[in-house]
């Protein structure tokens, strides 16, 4: 276990430190330059600089709409080392998205950061700045979730948090200075922060930055020999096998690892078909930093279980099968919501997840969804997982999502939106299912889509589908 007492005050001393140790070691690789670690700790100290002159204060929050590149993890820890918030938010975001954010978390300054350079919004003197905490508990990031109901909150990180589940994140994936990570996730998202950035750059290893998921790219890297670790989320996976073929491919990779979505058998089997290596799997939310689960480097699975508890995070399954969280990694709360905070902070310092989970004989969790996408049809529990993960077993399907449909009397009906890589029927797809779940598990209807919409992570809206399924009945 990370014994917290042991970690840095701030997540930019995993730059100043490695730089001090190692000043000529990579750290970054962004549209063909390679940043070492000395390098980067000039940019961050240049762009410290450059943000008091722009008047950013201690608690202020400063808002970044980016992907990743250099000068945004430049100016991630720049913010820190002045005790100021960042919100980073993805430049793919429509203006509403970008002005509800604004609106919400009053940044002293707006900056639009690319590989190209920066570009800095208007001051705001009106901004209040936060309090300012001396330890670990000093308020990191605020990142605002994608939201099952489509309102996203704004999740406090603190620094401790954001250390805690980097270094452990480093540690039990065994990341060695030698090692070249895959940067593909966006930064913006908690996992591509912390799991992925911070993680990273706390093992002294070097990222390869991509501004944004490209299968085609991503491909190239891994059969270049360019990368020895992958991490992404099921779709991710599932672009690049309907790019890449059955496999196998040769590669450089020693680690994959899935997590931000259910992972489903089909599609575990494949993508270790294709590298020729075990597909982990792990779980985490915003609200806890996010790991809280993962499967062992050492003990791969067959199963899609999310593996155990990180060390020093705790779990417990209430008894309406909402997973509870405790540990280290758990949020100080959501920004300016103190009635969001209440429900999902319990006594005890625990979390409410608001995911349903059960537990396997070894101790090992599986995911069976969210507590409020659970559907409830002919008085039977229906978890979306389960049937997505039937139909993803047709070899023409790419990915589904399935939702509940509100029908008569309160009673809901299940409604599969599906993704093809080749043409199949909904007659097809209904008769291929019959084997393989009972008739009230079975979609009322299926719906084909050319694609399903995605947050930037790659994570499904289902909320968007719902809504979709609405606007068409």
């Amino acid at each position: 276990m990370i014994d917290p007492a042991t970690l840095p005050a701030r997540i930019s001393d995993i730059v100043r430190i490695r730089a001090q140790q190692s000043p000529f070691a990579p750290a970054l690789v962004d549209s063909g330059r390679t940043w070492t670690y000395g390098e980067l700790q000039d940019e961050v100290e240049r762009r410290a600089d450059w943000l008091r002159r722009l008047g950013v204060r201690a608690g202020d929050r400063v808002m970044l709409v980016s992907e990743n590149c250099a000068v945004q993890v430049a100016l991630l820890f720049a913010i820190a080392c002045l005790d100021a918030w960042s919100v980073n938010v993805n430049a793919r975001m429509s203006e509403g998205e970008l002005d509800a954010i604004r609106a919400h978390c009053t940044p002293r300054r707006v900056i639009h950061a690319t590989s190209d350079g920066v570009v800095a919004g208007p001051f705001d003197a009106d901004t209040a700045a936060e309090p300012v905490r001396a330890d670990g508990a000093q308020i990191a990031a605020l990142v605002y979730t994608t939201g099952t109901t489509g309102n996203p909150k704004g999740v406090m990180l603190s620094h401790a948090n954001l250390l805690f589940v980097a270094a452990t994140s480093s540690r039990l994936r065994g990341l060695l200075p030698s090692d070249r990570a895959a940067g593909v996730l966006p930064i913006s998202h908690v996992y591509g922060l912390t799991s992925v950035m911070l993680g990273t750059l706390y093992a002294g290893a070097c990222l390869h930055l991509l501004p944004r998921f490209d299968a085609a790219a991503l491909l190239a890297q891994i059969r270049d020999g360019a990368l020895t670790i992958v991490q992404g989320v099921p779709a991710m996976y599932a672009r690049l096998l309907a790019l890449a073929g059955p496999g196998p491919l040769a590669s450089t990779l020693r680690f994959c690892y899935a997590g931000g979505s259910p992972l489903d058998p089909q599609l575990k089997r494949a993508v270790e078909g294709l590298f020729g290596l075990p597909l982990h799997n792990g779980y985490g939310l915003t609200e806890s930093a996010p790991t809280v689960c993962q499967t062992r480097l050492d003990a791969p699975r067959a199963d899609t279980s999310v593996g155990h508890p990180i060390p020093g995070v705790e779990v417990r399954i209430e008894q309406s099968g909402e997973l509870w969280v405790r540990g280290p990694n758990v949020m100080a709360g959501y920004y300016r919501d103190e009635a969001a905070t209440r429900a999902a902070l319990r006594p005890g310092g625990w979390l409410a997840t608001g995911d349903l989970a059960c537990m396997g004989e070894d101790g090992a969790l599986f995911i069976r969804g969210r507590l409020k996408e659970l559907i409830i049809r002919s008085g039977f529990n229906v978890y979306p997982p389960e049937v997505e993960a039937a139909i993803n077993s047709h070899p023409a399907v790419l990915q589904s999502a399935v939702v509940g449909r509100p029908v008569a009397d309160g009673a809901e009906e299940v409604v599969a939106f599906v993704e093809t890589r080749e043409a199949v029927d909904e007659q097809a797809l209904q008769e291929w299912l019959v084997p393989r779940l009972a008739p009230y598990k079975r979609p009322s209807r299926i719906v084909f889509m050319d694609a399903l919409p995605a947050a930037p992570s790659g994570k499904v809206l289902k909320h968007r589908l719902t809504r979709h399924d609405a606007s068409v009945n």
